[in-house]
């Protein structure tokens, strides 16, 4: 009788639950949380209890309480972008989540885009970073050609930093260009005018595929003051662009609602006939929520990473320990387990979808050298054959249609005179091509520091990932904040020395504080994310959820392009 084969590819735990060391990661990273949900609080507050109070004076609903409205009972947005503009433009009073709520969520059982305009901001203006996050969210929804549903109520764009918002490339008139570039691809989007809607803002509803609007709301390129002062022409704004005028005379808007709550009810019923887009190519298989779940509680995640950003280069944890609470029953067919041991590769299932996995292990390693030596290779830091364990691994996943998840905890690639002799470039080169040809779906979760030139070879933000997620323990930069700062003072005090002045230690600690801060500050992912480097911070406990939405975005699109890679270093 043949004996049964069984795999042994279930991951096991070595964490301790009740070792110091993980209660004070814990400890520490549950203030940082804390602290960072009290300010997403804030931020979720918009222009503030006053502000809202004026819009409902309007008879209408905030941004946020008409995504309650739009989203199914019992869903949550997964909200993208909401630290836009964290920390900027304070001399207009600031521009909280850049007066617009973007993010993914459940319509009539479907996934869409939302993007609605928070009117206690502003009025809804278009600030810079205003631009840019809805540019990024018509991104995505592009790429991933998911159903795409505008709530607009928006004073057009903020004219004190016009000039920051109109003329260029990837300013407020790509939207547009956006817009018709999605409905020539077979992107559904659907707007619903809520409010203002005035300039040239008001082409981006009637370059939708449908358009609703409430009563009271206005649609015009210029509003009945700029008319009487251009033309000498006095009419009202109802006659100008109303509702009314709109559904009957110029026939622009599609469906005229009498107020938002009805406005929603419209739109969730438009939502609900559109049609499934045939084509499936990514391997999914059924998937039970309990029987499939991991076999480790994922809030154990808590305590593997020290959230202190001096820490950030220098954490040692197992980062299958990380694998193992967000795949389906913790199992993991790992890729060349024994060879290039710092990136770890492997197959494995989230919520029944197939997935590849390049992750940095931050557990020094050890590795046999070239000349048959055994060395010891630092976590987190990429080494020749690591880099080609990695660009191969991509390579197989994209010839067989496998979407891929990079985990970042990565230092860089390693430097010195071993490492050049090994060829790093020519190894390092070979996996940043394999990762900039790649046509699968790509997302990037920055777990723990992402600096230099590792950052890009782990499908940093310009390698196209579809989404790009960051923990609170996120650090990235083209150095440390350590590591720059004594980099810098070096110089700093050559330059110095040269013009004969000698400082004293305490001089030169002072300008490395000064110097680590900054770096530190910059790298810290709410810096990020205010700039929209990072998509969204995330509960580190939620990874697994938020992946699972997020390939399903990804599934959505069933056209994959033909895989080139191209010349490769050899």
């Amino acid at each position: 009788m043949v004996e049964e084969l069984k795999l042994e590819s279930v991951l096991e735990t070595k964490l301790d639950g009740k070792a110091a060391r993980f209660a004070a990661n814990r400890a520490a990273l549950v203030a940082l949380l804390g602290g960072m949900r009290e300010q997403e609080a804030v931020i979720r507050e918009g222009g503030g209890a006053k502000a809202a109070e004026a819009q409902r004076a309007k008879g209408r609903l905030t941004a946020r309480e008409r995504l309650a409205l739009l989203l199914d009972e019992g869903t949550e947005l997964m909200e993208l972008g909401l630290w836009a503009a964290h920390g900027m433009y304070e001399e207009f009073g600031g521009a909280p989540g850049a007066g617009v709520v973007t993010g993914l969520g459940r319509v009539s059982g479907r996934l869409c885009m939302i993007v609605a305009n928070d009117a206690t901001v502003k009025a809804g203006a278009f600030f810079p970073m205003t631009a840019k996050k809805v540019l990024r969210a018509q991104t995505i929804a592009l790429e991933n050609r998911i159903p795409t549903l505008y709530l607009v109520d928006s004073a057009g764009v903020f004219l004190p930093l016009q000039e920051d918002v109109f003329p260029d490339q990837d300013d407020f008139g790509r939207v547009f260009r956006n817009n018709a570039v999605m409905s020539a691809l077979g992107v559904p989007q659907i707007t619903a005018i809520m409010g203002m809607c005035v300039a040239g803002g008001a082409y981006l509803p009637v370059m939708t595929d449908t358009v609703l609007m409430t009563e009271g709301s206005g649609l015009f390129l210029a509003g009945p003051a700029l008319v009487q002062a251009a033309i000498g022409q006095k009419t009202s704004a109802e006659e100008l662009g109303g509702a009314t005028m709109h559904a009957e005379i110029s026939g622009t808007v599609d469906f005229k609602e009498p107020n938002d709550h009805l406005c929603i009810a419209r739109l969730r019923s438009l939502v609900s006939k559109i049609g499934e887009r045939p084509g499936a190519p990514f391997s999914v298989v059924p998937y039970d929520a309990k029987k499939d779940a991991p076999r480790f509680a994922a809030e154990e995640m808590y305590g593997l990473i020290d959230p202190d950003p001096a820490k950030a280069a220098t954490n040692v944890y197992d980062m299958h320990e990380v694998i193992a609470r967000i795949v389906d029953r913790s199992e993991f067919d790992e890729y060349k387990a024994d060879f290039g041991r710092t990136v770890l590769c492997g197959y494995a299932r989230i919520g029944g979808r197939a997935v590849g996995i390049v992750a940095n292990q931050k557990v020094h390693q050890q590795q046999i050298a070239l000349d048959g030596s055994k060395r010891t290779e630092f976590g987190g830091v990429v080494y020749t054959e690591s880099a080609q364990k990695a660009a191969r691994f991509i390579m197989d996943c994209n010839q067989n249609l496998v979407p891929l998840i990079f985990l970042h905890d990565v230092n860089g690639f390693m430097v010195g005179k071993d490492a050049e002799w090994s060829g790093i470039i020519r190894a390092g080169a070979k996996m940043v091509s394999a990762v900039s040809t790649s046509v699968v779906p790509k997302i990037t979760v920055i777990v723990g520091g992402s600096f230099g030139a590792g950052h890009y070879a782990m499908c940093g933000k310009a390698y196209d990932p579809r989404f790009v997620f960051a923990w609170p323990t996120a650090r990235y930069a083209v150095m440390s904040g350590a590591s720059a700062a004594n980099t810098l003072v070096e110089v700093r005090v050559k330059q110095m020395e040269r013009g004969g002045k000698h400082l004293s230690e305490g001089e030169k600690k002072a300008i490395f504080d000064e110097i680590k801060a900054t770096y530190d500050a910059q790298a810290d992912p709410r810096y990020g994310a205010a700039r929209l480097w990072i998509d969204a911070i995330i509960d580190p406990k939620q990874t697994r959820e938020v992946l699972m939405t997020a390939l399903e975005a990804c599934a959505l699109n069933p056209e994959v392009a033909k895989f080139n890679p191209g010349v490769l270093q050899t």
